[in-house]
């Protein structure tokens, strides 16, 4: 069979497995690493955050679409039970170390013992893995190490880059273990795949990632869950405050929570109610740092620490603020921007990392380009000040939002799937390794 003839074989499959359009054939079947945090852990916990919502969502896409998605991470409960995520895709816990949380230094220590649970898992159940798509730099290591044995492609999602992260901030300091990890990852991974372009180019400038393998493919968002809420306007009665700033996502220094509340205490009397959405108990460190610097500002009764808050009631804590803040020192997307831009709040921001990419500056909210407490209330308080142009900025980010909704980032994906099937079949590799799903051309 010519390579043409074969392409367009992969390229536009017959049906596929339980679609009920004929005869059934093996849909492609997927592996997805997720290593060191479980994508149903709660985000704003600790290590959980916007790669866990794309994780868990993009697994869901793709199996819409007919993939056969099996989403491998450790396991942290004995007897941990395989999940049905969505039709088609599961959540498979692998026992590598103590069935139990470890702390983040010590998971590089279990990553050859996750591997080979996902070797011995895929042999029992006698799956054939057409393609392994891994999530952060661990589970790149182990993702290596399977696409070997299994002569499959090899995606790879980092989220944070170590090195990006040690420039971003005084006193960030990622191991070197992380560091040399990446840059082995970059140098054997099929294709990478970047929230935005300025990942991309950090890629090849700070790792020597070549082009040809860089892919820029956006987070998504579920613009149906993330939509302006019904539920705002009880919300923001039940606060009892006519302005409310909210910050959604994890606790931690980079995230620059101080210099919001720094910027918080700028701003004229009566002064918006700044509420925090995330963290737990292994973010009280940085909580009580925050609570020192709201104390030192005289902002305390300002900042309102409300913990992590579930998927489904976060569009209600959108909705009901005036602005969403993003003070991050450094963000490699930026999901609490696309989420609160989906439900119509504006968003205020750091011109750093990938959100430039989410957020257009003086037309869904703004980018502030020094990373100072200053210029960050000024654009606060002419948000706050005037209602006409902060109603104007969140119909814009509604309508700018809807083009990241995640079936249109499961098409990006497949697609590119698809285009390494052709590539390994042009290289002599066995025809049928990863047919292409529904709605791929």
């Amino acid at each position: 069979m010519s390579g043409t003839a074969r392409a367009t074989r992969l390229r536009r499959p017959g049906p596929v497995a339980g679609d009920g359009s004929g005869p059934q054939r093996p849909a492609g079947r997927i592996a997805v690493l997720c290593y060191h945090t479980s994508p149903l852990a709660q985000p704003g916990e600790r290590d959980a955050g916007g790669m866990n919502v794309y994780v868990q969502a993009s697994a869901t896409a793709l199996a819409a679409l007919g993939y056969r998605v099996d989403v491998f991470t450790r396991a942290t409960v004995p007897g941990q039970k395989i999940i049905t995520i969505a039709p088609g895709a599961r959540l498979v816990p692998i026992v590598a170390g103590p069935a139990a949380p470890v702390e983040k230094a010590a998971l590089p220590d279990f990553v050859d013992a996750f591997g080979a649970g996902v070797v011995a898992f895929a042999a029992q159940e006698q799956r054939h893995y057409a393609l392994v798509h891994s999530h952060y730099w661990l589970s790149g290591l182990a993702g290596m190490r399977l696409a070997g044995a299994w002569s499959a492609p090899h995606v790879v999602m980092f989220h944070t880059l170590g090195e990006v992260k040690n420039r971003s901030r005084l006193g960030e300091r990622e191991p070197a273990v992380r560091v040399d990890g990446e840059r082995r990852i970059v140098q054997a991974a099929d294709r990478i795949v970047c929230a935005t372009a300025h990942e991309g180019s950090l890629l090849h400038s700070l790792y020597g990632a070549e082009p040809a393998r860089l892919i820029t493919i956006p987070c998504g968002v579920d613009v149906d869950l993330f939509q302006p809420s019904p539920r705002a306007d009880e919300l923001r009665r039940s606060l009892g405050e006519e302005r409310v700033l909210l910050y959604a996502g994890r606790i931690e220094p980079l995230k620059g929570l101080d210099l919001v509340i720094r910027a918080l205490a700028q701003l004229d009397e009566p002064r918006p109610l700044l509420l925090i959405a995330g963290g737990d108990g292994f973010a009280e460190p940085e909580i009580a740092r925050l609570r020192r610097v709201a104390r030192q500002e005289g902002v305390e009764e300002r900042v309102r620490f409300l913990g992590a808050v579930p998927q489904h009631d976060l569009p209600a804590y959108y909705s009901a603020a005036d602005v969403c803040v993003v003070p991050s020192y450094y963000e490699s997307f930026g999901m609490a921007a696309l989420e609160a831009q989906a439900c119509g709040t504006p968003v205020v921001a750091f011109r750093v990392g990938g959100l430039p990419g989410v957020l257009r500056d003086g037309e869904t909210g703004y980018l502030v380009p020094w990373r100072c407490p200053e210029p960050f209330a000024e654009r606060l308080d002419l948000l706050l000040r005037n209602e006409p142009l902060r109603r104007s900025l969140g119909a814009a980010a509604r309508e700018w939002a809807l083009q990241f909704r995640w079936p249109v980032i499961a098409q990006q994906l497949a697609a590119l799937y698809a285009s390494l099937a052709v590539e390994r079949m042009a290289s002599g590799t066995p025809d049928g390794t990863l047919p292409a799903p529904r709605g791929v051309a």
